[in-house]
């Protein structure tokens, strides 16, 4: 028998493709989903009002100190018990987004902490009021200062999409999964698999490093100004 079986590739290019595509679907919207919570639960830790930043402090840091299988086990088959039935691929993405959420905070809470607070003091002389000023002066300033993190986190989301596995979703690696158990040919099939997750994440990060320079050198471009 031939280590890698060609025939295997022709057979089911087709499922490879369409567990690829899911997986590229799960990890967009989750990235988008996690990044709209994580604004929030930034704002909620840095937030004077203990109201606020206890429960934010407290979903953050039980989301990190978890396994993210084991909440995605959770949302699918422990939440039932409690009459809450979702599906496999709305329970993932609940899961990646919420598990992300938790580390994405981290990062913009980072970046706002980075802004000079002049900017904002200067905003507020201007008639800003502090939503407006967050807005318009400081969320844009963070979110170009983390877009090279954000842009590693969401190749760490690409990957982990192979979790969806365990609730049965079929991503690229239950696919793999999946075609192996029908013919046994897993050098194959999970040589693929590696290949396929390699052409995604490979180019991202090269594309992310690059982004990291370009930001880089934009920031010393407007020190020199400033100088």
């Amino acid at each position: 028998m031939e280590l890698f079986n060609v025939d295997v590739v022709a057979q089911y290019w087709h499922v490879f493709l369409k567990g690829l595509g899911l997986t590229v679907f799960l990890t967009a919207v989750s990235m988008v989903l996690a990044t709209a919570l994580a604004i929030p639960l930034a704002l909620g830790r840095l937030s004077p009002v203990r109201l606020l930043r206890w429960p934010a402090n407290v979903f953050v840091e039980f989301m990190r100190a978890t396994p993210l299988i084991l909440q995605l086990i959770y949302i699918y088959y422990v939440l039932p018990a409690a009459g809450i039935r979702l599906e496999p691929i709305t329970a993932v993405i609940i899961g990646l987004s919420l598990h992300y959420s938790a580390y994405l905070s981290e990062v913009f809470r980072g970046g706002i902490q980075s802004i000079p607070k002049g900017q904002t003091e200067a905003a507020f002389s201007l008639g800003l009021s502090r939503w407006l000023a967050f807005r318009k002066i400081v969320l844009p300033q963070a979110t170009r200062t983390v877009l090279p993190t954000l842009g590693n986190y969401l190749i760490s989301l690409f990957k982990d999409t192979s979790l969806a596995s365990v609730v049965t979703v079929q991503e690229l690696m239950f696919s793999g999964q999946i075609i192996s158990a029908r013919n046994f040919q897993y050098f194959t099939v999970y040589t693929i698999t590696a290949i396929l997750y390699f052409a995604v994440c490979y180019p991202s990060g090269l594309a992310v490093r690059a982004l990291e320079d370009y930001t880089r050198k934009g920031w010393v471009a407007m020190d020199k100004k400033k100088a």
